[in-house]
């Protein structure tokens, strides 16, 4: 499967590269540039308009959707709602990124509103904010996951990630040591990425961003959801591995420019030779 799966995600890749689709993002002011540039990388346009009087129409022409509550206000909050609503009535996937879930009232109540009232594609998190999602206790430790829930095993965050997709009817994708993406009944395992990533802001954000832009060229499948999701998590991954080699010399601001780079050259021998990715 390991081939086949990555087969699939190198010709999700190439699409993105071909079909250029714009992605619209509702997503934090801390990394939102970061997001922008990393989408361009891949081959996709990115949009970032959360104003409600303009997120239906900027949603209904584009070919994705990704929600990330990193810096919530009142404001933009009933401008993700009307947002993922739109998508939902056009068939746009709607990723959704839960910054911070279980740090605060107005991010749980965020969270919980979005997914009463949107339909998700890709729910992308790290251990503590998808333990959130689960109703399970998550200690978490402000928009970062905690210790205790970074060293989760695979079994264990497998079965969380399992529940929460069946629950939700998404795909789930958890990042961490050993990233979990799962659709309730397929999961998905990558071993790609380095701990250094947590070093510089916005590798989470840049992660959902990447997987919005691969949802923005679905292949009708009934799995593609789940390969756009490991698709995203992989080219992540293995981009910080690589520039984390090429620039730990130099220090944290040429990694964090070194992932967006090693992002626009990555291609598909690199992925075959590279990519430590396993499914059930």
């Amino acid at each position: 499967m390991t081939r086949k799966l990555t087969d699939r995600i190198i010709g999700m890749m190439e699409d993105v590269r071909s079909r250029k689709p714009l992605v619209h993002h509702i997503t934090n002011y801390v990394t939102v540039n970061d997001c922008a540039n990393i989408v361009l990388a891949i081959g996709a346009s990115p949009i970032m308009a959360d104003d409600i009087d303009e997120v239906e129409t900027i949603t209904s022409i584009s070919s994705a959707l990704v929600i990330n509550i990193g810096t919530l206000n009142r404001r933009t909050i009933e401008s993700m709602v009307a947002a993922g609503k739109k998508a939902n009535e056009l068939g746009i996937p709607v990723v959704l990124d839960p910054v911070g879930a279980g740090a605060s009232s107005l991010r749980n109540q965020t969270t919980q509103r979005i997914l009463d009232q949107v339909k998700i594609t890709v729910l992308r998190g790290n251990m503590s904010e998808i333990r959130f999602t689960a109703g399970l206790e998550a200690d978490t430790k402000g928009v970062e996951v905690s210790e205790a829930d970074q060293n989760i095993g695979a079994d264990e965050g497998s079965k969380v990630a399992q529940d929460v997709a069946r629950k939700f009817g998404c795909v789930v994708a958890i990042t961490g040591p050993t990233d979990i993406i799962t659709d309730g009944d397929r999961t998905i395992y990558i071993e790609n990425g380095t701990k250094h990533m947590s070093n510089i802001t916005g590798t989470g954000c840049m992660c959902s961003s990447l997987v919005g832009a691969f949802c923005g060229v679905l292949d009708g499948k009934s799995d593609g959801p789940l390969v756009a999701a490991a698709g995203g998590v992989l080219v992540t991954g293995l981009s910080g591995e690589i520039a984390y080699e090429a620039t730990k010399h130099l220090g944290y601001g040429s990694f964090r420019t070194g992932i967006i780079d090693t992002v626009s050259k990555l291609d598909a021998d690199t992925l075959i030779e590279k990519a430590r990715i396993y499914g059930s």
